[in-house]
């Protein structure tokens, strides 16, 4: 039996036509972007400024408003440490959610220790902030408001448009984190008011080890100190030689991504749609974490009464899902995002995040289904008995 591959939140393969626009750029265009003296670098030089023009159209910003970066985490430590830096104002303010990924949680943490105050803000019991709480929490020196957009465990998407008008009036600086919601969302960074939007390329069928930065040029202009010292490329604010046959593919996958929104999503659905009916239908008891409504639709954060999800994992060797975020799987601890909508650490130690994906087939999910509803069982007979034992 083939792998199932159903942890599309956690990274996707490459597609085919991404890896064919990508591979001239490792043998036959080698050239360096910033070797201004022959064509080598010129050709190179022009594959990185119409990337960035794609990517840059696809959000709806300036070519000049775009930075690459080695990922979406690379760009949240340059957007809040930058920010940070720049104000010079040890007593400046962050607001977060509670359910932010661990990459702005940890960043916020090192400039909690370095003097700066942030807010961490509960949300409903469906993963959703209330738009009343991030206006209460704003204080005199609030200087930026960083959210996940589209939560990289549970799906629920955050309402980012009506965030950002309240950052506009207040002349607060807002971040998003656009890892999961790129290329997966029309996305309008002037019709949102988003000031920094981080981006990766590995949620989008891209290579891994790229992403890119929006930084907003007027109305405000944002400015950032670097994090990094080194040639001066992109702006300085990330210097480094450009990955160029990275920076291809991820700009392939954005157009290919925005080219194939509609299919793509219409079979996502589907495939979500047909998992939930062979749920139903092998009558799995289960609970679905997160807005029913206001979600990514590759997305089921699904946990299942009294089963963790650990032994259940461990016993669906076929099938690739997760317990939870990539980036905190090798911890023991609950799901700080499941523990931050009320669930019991037995509960979030008994859930699975199921990711569709482009490749996904109708066979993946039926087998899937049967497979886990097969471990399932064994696992409560084996529970039973254990019970009747003791």
């Amino acid at each position: 039996m083939k792998r199932i591959y159903l942890d599309n939140q956690s990274t996707t393969q490459v597609d085919p036509r991404v890896l064919e626009k990508m591979l001239p750029w490792f043998t036959e265009k080698f050239g360096n972007e910033s070797s201004n003296t022959h064509s080598f670098g010129w050709e190179a030089k022009e594959a990185i400024d119409i990337a960035r023009e794609e990517i840059a159209t696809h959000i709806n910003a300036l070519q000049s408003e775009v930075i690459f970066t080695s990922g979406a985490t690379e760009s949240i430590n340059i957007a809040l440490r930058g920010v940070i830096k720049f104000s010079s104002n040890l007593n400046s303010h962050i607001i977060v959610l509670k359910t932010e990924h661990k990459a702005v949680l940890d960043t916020c943490e090192f400039l909690e220790k370095n003097g700066v105050e942030i807010s961490y803000l509960n949300v409903k019991s469906n993963g959703i902030v209330d738009l009343n709480e991030i206006e209460n929490s704003i204080k005199h020196n609030t200087v930026l408001i960083s959210i996940l957009h589209g939560n990289n465990e549970i799906g629920v998407l955050q309402p980012i448009e009506e965030i950002g008008l309240i950052c506009k009036e207040r002349n607060i600086l807002f971040h998003v984190d656009g890892a999961q919601t790129l290329g997966k969302l029309p996305l309008d960074m002037q019709k949102m008011n988003i000031d920094l939007f981080s981006m990766s390329s590995h949620k989008i069928y891209g290579p891994k080890g790229v992403g890119a930065l929006y930084i907003r040029r007027k109305n405000p202009r944002v400015q950032l100190v670097p994090i990094l010292t080194g040639g001066g490329q992109e702006k300085g604010i990330r210097p480094g030689t450009l990955p160029v046959p990275l920076i291809v593919g991820f700009a392939e996958a954005v157009i290919l991504a925005y080219k194939d929104l509609a299919k793509d999503q219409n079979k996502i659905t589907h495939l979500k749609n047909r998992f939930l009916e062979g749920l139903n239908a092998k009558t799995i008891d289960f609970k679905i974490n997160g807005d029913l409504n206001n979600r990514l639709q590759n997305n089921l954060n699904i946990s299942f009464l009294n089963i963790k999800g650990e032994s259940l994992i461990m016993r669906l060797s076929k099938i690739a899902v997760s317990t939870g975020s990539a980036c905190t799987s090798s911890t023991l601890k609950p799901s700080h995002v499941l523990k931050s909508l009320g669930l019991s650490d037995n509960l979030a130690f008994s859930t699975i995040r199921v990711g569709f994906g482009r490749f996904n087939t109708e066979n993946d999910i039926d087998t899937a289904i049967e497979l886990l509803s097969n471990v399932l069982n064994k696992l409560k007979l084996k529970k039973e008995s254990h019970a009747a034992i003791n």
